[in-house]
């Protein structure tokens, strides 16, 4: 009976997970709402602006100021904050009358930080800046970590991206400098690989190390991205000229270097881009380069949970709205 009513309950938590991010918000007449996966309207625009659901709540504005609602539209914490992250590990940074604290999923504070800028959780800690100076805290509000990096991003794969003297590398959780800070930049770990880049953004190159810090790929991109299912977007050539293409983990140009513009993958499906101007057009790829959705729109975005946003023609007499992966309309917004 234990046994039945335990796996119940993970079911009832994943329906719920589901749920809270298949909404996915619109714009109607200068106010924001939620369409469900099918396209139907299921909060109905209300709001000056409303981002993306995470781990069942939503941040919604509402003159000038920010609360969160749950996936029936209600109004779980009252829009009362000048600024808010999204919840993660169960709690949400929120700047009021020019004081940072954490709040959990009822709006309770938890504890106070004394800081200039605060960040979300992520992987158990979260980002602090004090003065100029970033480290991190704990879910009790500790600083763990000293705040004496130049810049810091959140803990990604067990690492944090940590800028040092002008120079990047890593640190573990213990605030451990794990990659020594030898890089002129790098990004966050994905896939057990980050990329990195020797020289300036301008005329440097892009390679890949993996967790101990060795190079497994050198630096030979003219950009690098991170790994996103196995597949890393790479460009050939300079900002202007420059062709983007894919690598796998080898190193192995899988995807040829053929697009003007492109996006990482996101759900199995990348944006691409061919054109230059008003005349550039976006359509999505799969892994192996097949083009599944055509080059038709002027805006594109990556998909989430099954839907992407996408814009076609420009903003006076164009039309947005939500794909789905076949690249159907599910809801268009009405010119």
């Amino acid at each position: 009976m234990k046994r039945l009513i335990l796996i119940f309950i993970v079911f009832s938590i994943c329906v719920h997970s589901t749920m809270a991010q298949s909404l996915y918000p619109i714009t109607v007449n200068r106010l924001d709402g939620y369409i469900d996966k099918t396209g139907k309207i299921v909060i109905e625009p209300q709001f000056n602006k409303a981002f993306p659901f995470k781990n069942g709540l939503a941040r919604i504005q509402k003159d000038n100021k920010t609360g969160f609602i749950n996936t029936s539209g209600k109004v779980v914490i009252e829009p009362v904050y000048d600024r808010a992250t999204d919840f993660n590990d169960g709690l949400a940074a929120v700047l009021k009358e020019g004081k940072w604290s954490y709040i959990d999923e009822r709006g309770t504070e938890k504890f106070s930080v004394s800081c200039t800028n605060a960040f979300q959780f992520s992987e158990g800690l979260a980002r602090i800046q004090v003065g100029s100076n970033m480290g991190f805290i704990d879910k009790n509000g500790k600083i763990v970590i000293e705040t004496k990096y130049d810049q810091a991003y959140e803990f990604s794969e067990g690492m944090a991206r940590v800028k040092i003297n002008n120079k990047w590398g890593f640190i573990d959780k213990v605030g451990k400098l794990v990659i020594p800070a030898k890089f002129d930049m790098v990004w966050d770990f994905s896939e057990g690989m980050a990329n990195f880049l020797v020289g300036d953004e301008g005329s440097g190159k892009w390679g890949y190390i993996d967790k101990t810090g060795a190079v497994v790929l050198k630096a030979q991109y003219d950009k690098a991205f991170p790994f996103v299912n196995g597949r890393a977007l790479v460009r050939i050539g300079d900002f202007k000229t420059g062709k983007y293409g894919y690598i796998d983990k080898s190193g192995k140009l899988v995807i040829e270097a053929e697009y003007d513009d492109a996006k990482n993958f996101k759900e199995g499906l990348a944006c691409i881009a061919v054109g230059s101007g008003l005349a550039r057009r976006w359509g999505y790829i799969d892994v192996n380069g097949k083009l599944v959705i055509g080059r038709q729109y002027n805006i594109p975005a990556d998909f989430e949970n099954g839907l992407a946003r996408v814009r076609i023609g420009d903003f006076k007499s164009g039309t947005e709205g939500y794909i789905d992966k076949s690249g159907q309309f599910v809801w268009r917004q009405s010119k």
